[in-house]
């Protein structure tokens, strides 16, 4: 497995599966056309590729394109590079008929293919082997924003004050506080959130 300094945009979850598999690095979903309407998510992408960087890989169908031609238009262009994958006719596995244009999408390249494609858009190895000091379940326990009878409504305020997508469940916003701050700088602003 290799361990990338960038995040990884991609359509859903089936091309998030096949990413995890291959690479250890975050990997945030547009839900599909979802990225369009939803400015917290946009919000979001936008600081992690200000904190380390995006890879956008979407299918190379039409849909996959208008996806990442609005990415493109949105994030800032210096922070962002993109990953192509080739038309490859097809189906998945998991489909019974083919997409409208008959062509695998990113969860059904050979891993391979993805990682050379991730490769060729200059995706860059992660220096150190660990992050420092990592946010941990514990910690959103300890702050409150878990395992208590109000831990939902605390993590809605959090996630809307720092202007993450309001779907996250207590893992996504684990995920999410990590990529955009250290350990200290969490329980300096909500350790005494109790």
């Amino acid at each position: 497995m290799i361990k990338l300094r960038q995040a990884i945009v991609v359509e859903g979850r089936y091309d998030k599966n096949a990413l995890c598999q291959l690479v250890d690095a975050p990997v945030i979903e547009t839900h599909g056309f979802g990225v369009m309407k939803d400015r917290r998510l946009l919000g979001f992408l936008r600081q992690v590729a200000a904190a380390r960087g995006l890879i956008i890989l979407t299918d190379s169908d039409g849909a996959g394109f208008v996806i990442r031609n609005f990415l493109k238009g949105a994030l800032p262009p210096e922070q962002v590079l993109h990953a192509y994958i080739p038309d490859v006719p097809g189906k998945e596995r998991r489909k019974r008929v083919p997409g409208k244009e008959g062509k695998l999408g990113v969860e059904g390249m050979p891993p391979e293919v993805l990682l050379e494609a991730l490769r060729r858009a200059g995706a860059q190895a992660e220096d150190s082997p660990e992050p420092p000091d990592p946010i941990t379940k514990t910690d959103l326990y300890l702050a409150g924003l878990s395992g208590g009878a109000d831990s939902a409504a605390r993590r809605r305020t959090l996630q809307q004050e720092l202007g993450l997508p309001e779907h996250l469940g207590s893992a996504g916003l684990l995920q999410a506080l990590n990529l955009l701050m250290t350990r200290e700088e969490f329980q300096h602003r909500y350790g005494e959130l109790r």
